[in-house]
């Protein structure tokens, strides 16, 4: 079977087959189709798009493409979340705990920053000895042991759609519903999941900016992935601020602790992250309704259950033991900690929350390119949302740099991506829409 006749089938708009895409993902695997090649095919697909049966076939046949993670006997389901990526999300440091204190299994396995949205797989990082990449075994044996383990991606799982999306990355074929769900979908299918809980960002500092692009979105990887047998639930959550009151590498492990133990919990993330870990809940089996389920969750943050959890991990995987007690020890500061001094008094009435993002980027706590280091101090702390009343000169946040010249550069970054009024706004719902 020949590389150009698929790209020529493709490219005229017809459904190809299970032996085309099979040819397609064995050469992303074995390097037998070249760059042009695969380039060609994205973008064909990006023109032309792809049914339901299609992106179904392509994300099997991508998730076959390395190991597959098996689960035998495990005395609970199995169970995910994922997120399309914001700015503050750090729900994943705190739900895979709560609902592993819930009685559900959550082998986690998160990415790093991209583009002007933070990392799972960074946050963690900031957090001394804590690795992200133990053996294969280690990991089915904290998983097991503990209910919950958060890892990097592995090399082994799906590497087609490791290949392909590079290929995407650099020929502007990303934006393409069907590839980003396949993409997504073979990572999770490969991790042997029962069940997954997606979290559609939306908004000014999300990839899917318009509700009707994360509405798309979320039914193609609810429908793709009952199609590939893993029951899927979404929800379209709002990403027009940044979420929680920090933002930051060291910044969100803080404020993920002191979640955890009860000390803050802002609304909005509290929100987001018990509606995710109720639907992954309800997906497995462990309560009959996402009422029911938050009762449960609650009272696993209330006990202290949630917290043990996570303070068993980080040990589990190489940090320290007393991190949730002594956080400020083990979690280093920013030298210099400037306030965003509001110009005038009023209502915070709008926030521009990818620049906010690009502004993290360069205090250094992102990348500019693959492979550059991180600065795990650097970021916003004690962020006002959206609606919130100002005095003139009052903290609109607190910017956390490596010097003064970089905290000045983010706090005229930081002006220019927010707007006062004088009227007061409705607040907006964190959950916009169900899908599922």
């Amino acid at each position: 079977m020949l590389a150009q006749e698929i790209i020529r089938a493709k490219r005229d708009g017809l459904a190809l087959n299970e032996a085309q895409i099979q040819n397609f993902v064995d050469g992303l695997t074995h390097n037998s189709w070249s760059e042009g090649q695969v380039a060609a095919l994205g973008m064909a697909v990006f023109l032309k798009g792809m049914g339901r049966d299609e992106a179904v076939l392509l994300t099997r046949a991508m998730m076959n493409s390395g190991r597959v993670m098996r689960w035998p006997d495990m005395p609970g389901p199995v169970l995910d979340k994922h997120s399309s990526g914001g700015v503050g999300d750090k729900v994943s440091l705190m739900l895979a705990p709560m609902v592993a204190a819930c009685g559900g299994y959550v082998p986690m396995i998160a990415g790093r920053g991209l583009g002007h949205t933070g990392g799972t797989v960074d946050k963690l990082e900031a957090i001394p000895g804590y690795t992200t990449t133990p053996e294969p075994a280690r990991f089915d044996q904290i998983v097991r042991s503990l209910g919950c383990a958060i890892i990097g991606q592995t090399a082994d799982l799906a590497p087609a759609d490791k290949r392909f999306y590079a290929t995407r990355d650099v020929t502007a074929t990303v934006e393409s519903v069907p590839l980003i769900t396949a993409s997504i979908l073979s990572k999770k299918l490969a991790a042997g999941l029962e069940g997954l809980a997606m979290d559609i960002k939306c908004g000014n500092g999300a990839f899917a900016s318009t509700p009707e692009f994360a509405k798309e979105l979320a039914e193609s990887i609810v429908a793709v992935a009952s199609g590939a047998g893993l029951k899927t639930r979404a929800l379209i959550t709002d990403m027009n601020q940044i979420l929680g009151t920090d933002v930051g590498n060291s910044l969100e492990v803080i404020e993920t602790i002191r979640y955890l133990k009860g000390e803050v919990r802002e609304p909005r993330l509290h929100e987001v992250t018990l509606a995710l870990c109720a639907e992954m809940l309800v997906l497995g089996g462990l309560a009959a309704s996402t009422t029911a389920a938050r009762v449960k969750l609650q009272a696993a943050l209330d006990s202290g259950a949630a917290a043990e959890k996570f303070a068993k991990m980080v040990v589990a995987l190489g940090g320290p033991a007393d991190l949730m007690e002594r956080p400020d020890i083990y979690l280093v500061a920013a030298p210099v900690v400037k306030p965003v001094a509001a110009p005038r008094a009023g209502v915070i009435t709008t926030m521009s929350t990818r620049d906010l993002g690009v502004a993290i980027v360069e205090l250094g706590g992102g990348r500019r390119k693959a492979g550059d280091g991180i600065d795990m101090r650097v970021g916003f702390s004690e962020v006002k949302p959206l609606g919130t009343r100002v005095a003139a000169g009052e903290p609109l946040a607190l910017i956390h740099a490596a010097d003064d010249a970089a905290a000045d550069r983010a706090i005229a970054s930081y002006l220019a991506a927010c707007s006062l009024g004088d009227a007061d706004i409705a607040a907006t719902p964190m959950v916009m829409a169900e899908v599922g």
